[in-house]
């Protein structure tokens, strides 16, 4: 067994980014530094809009060619003036000192009786699991690399296929069938009949980060059953097991280490929701039809403006393509849609919140200022209802999409990225990214993902909530409706009160299907 993972260290950049959450890096850095940050920010924002127009008319390969060199070139020397930065930082080697935990450290520390900790490495040649509880350590041998991520693929393609699963009863079937082998593999059955009841913590590697473990049917002690509302019989793992993921055994050390001491947020919830996207939204229309007509402004400037907004939304090419299945050779206009059961979703979780605690950020408010303002801290949960936007290339400039337009139609910056999220100062004890596609960020093999989930861990928040895949807004309001009920007023903790509104969904015939339920998973602290 290596040695680096008997002592379940961290490699470096996930935990460098984690332990500058709390604490502002850039004191003590010489200004030139952060002038040169800011410069070489601002030319890859503006190097990624030129790449949005270029797209939007005819295309030109050598050009495409020519500005995807620049920007890789400046994203190289964004990185390294990073690096010079975190160095010349007086606060940063203090943060680092600690950076590996032996394994009586990891039992004595982090696990209880009822919590089991489960690692995996995926190899080449073979791939290993670690289990470790409060007082033992187990290792398990499995299947190579490329046999464990198509049995991932597959899986992770069935559980994401909303049609089917609305339409087509035989996806029930295929399912379990896909998935038995992968449970077998993932948790041998020696080991599954240890495990019963315990909470599962999980460190993943590579496409395992990209399958929520919750879904995995249980194959050991299953009694069987004529209800239609269980698949096959066989209960998902997540009915018996509260589950938890981490992006390593050290940054949960990190995380409570830094909120160990942290006075608790004044207030209850700040919720975002139903952000305006486009000119031609009909509450703009409303606002206009209230004004004065010499308030009104020219057909022409609306032309410019839609143009601008359109520029905008294309600027991560990745996302949309995914997102919105857009073919991006064929000079189409992007659509992005309004998301209408976001403001639903709001408003039934302020309804559990205590009276004059809440802020309700939806429609023109729903923006970038209201993300980025000091008010932010002031809040213990904080809750995006919006677009989830990554980049696969440049995942800095990935991020959530607010409002794009303002109440007079103008185009304004509505992207949340990733580097903004990253010097956030919050005191939230919980952020719930309730998005299409927010934890599935870029792939860095060894460190986890580099995504929106980790970027809010960054900025303080030691739980992150956030989904695997595209999710229908109708179930995600009715599953967001029952998690925070049971935080709110059944005074649950965030990863209890996720399970038990999942295994309520389950139970129930309209949302049985793991499309419905699944994509949520909690990472971060269970405590």
């Amino acid at each position: 067994m290596p040695n680096q993972w008997l002592n379940f260290t961290v490699s470096g950049q996930l935990l460098e980014l984690l332990n500058e959450a709390q604490a502002n890096i850039r004191q003590g850095v010489e200004p030139k530094l952060l002038a040169q940050e800011r410069v070489l920010l601002q030319q890859l924002n503006e190097r990624a809009e030129q790449q949005t127009r270029l797209l939007n008319g005819k295309n030109n390969v050598e050009q495409g060619a020519a500005l995807q060199k620049e920007i890789d070139a400046l994203t190289v020397e964004f990185q390294q003036t990073k690096a010079q930065i975190r160095i010349n930082s007086p606060r940063y080697v203090a943060l680092t000192q600690s950076v590996s935990l032996t394994l009586q450290e990891i039992q004595r520390d982090l696990l209880d009786a009822d919590t089991v900790l489960l690692e995996y490495a995926l190899g080449d040649e073979r791939s290993y699991l670690w289990v470790v509880t409060s007082n033992t350590l187990t290792n398990y041998e499995l299947p190579k690399r490329t046999e464990i991520e198509k049995d991932v693929r597959r899986v992770v393609a069935l559980l994401n296929d909303g049609k089917r699963w609305a339409s087509d009863a035989r996806i029930n079937a295929e399912y379990v069938e896909a998935a038995a082998p992968l449970t077998r593999t993932l948790l041998p059955p020696a080991l599954l009949s240890q495990l019963k009841g315990k909470r599962l913590v999980i460190v993943s590697d590579g496409a395992l980060q990209y399958l929520p473990f919750g879904t995995l049917p249980q194959l050991q002690g299953q009694q069987k059953t004529n209800s239609n509302r269980q698949k096959a019989g066989i209960e998902p793992l997540v009915v018996s097991h509260e589950i938890i993921s981490l992006p390593s055994a050290s940054t949960l050390t990190v995380l409570r280490r830094e909120t160990a001491n942290r006075p608790p947020a004044a207030k209850s919830v700040a919720v975002f929701a139903d952000p305006v996207f486009t000119d031609t939204d009909e509450r703009l229309a409303t606002i206009k039809a209230n004004q004065p007509k010499s308030n009104e402004q020219p057909k022409t400037d609306q032309s410019k403006s839609s143009k601008q907004i359109t520029n905008k939304l294309n600027s991560s090419r990745s996302f949309f393509e995914r997102a919105y299945n857009w073919n991006s050779e064929s000079n189409e206009p992007l659509p992005i849609s309004r998301l209408p059961f976001t403001r639903r979703e709001a408003e039934a979780i302020l309804t559990l919140a205590p009276a004059s605690s809440w802020m309700k950020a939806v429609d023109f408010k729903s923006n970038r200022a209201t993300a980025l303002s000091s008010e932010m801290s002031q809040y213990r949960i904080v809750h995006f209802a919006t677009h989830g936007l990554l980049h696969s290339e440049h995942p800095e400039l990935s991020g959530i999409v607010l409002s794009l337009v303002n109440e007079q139609g103008q185009p304004v910056d509505g992207f949340l990225r990733l580097n903004e999220i990253y010097n956030l100062n919050l005191s939230a004890d919980l952020v719930v990214l309730s998005a299409c596609e927010t934890a599935l960020g870029k792939e860095i093999r060894g460190e986890g993902l580099i995504g929106l989930t980790r970027g809010f861990m960054y900025a303080g928040s030691p739980r992150v909530v956030a989904s695997l895949w595209k999710v229908d807004d109708v179930a995600t309001a009715e599953l967001m409706k029952r998690f925070y009920q049971k935080m709110l007023q059944e005074k649950m903790r965030p990863a209890a009160a996720l399970r038990a509104a999942k295994v309520e969904m389950w139970k129930q015939k309209r949302w049985n299907a793991p499309f419905y339920w699944a994509a949520f998973e909690i990472q971060g602290e269970w405590r």
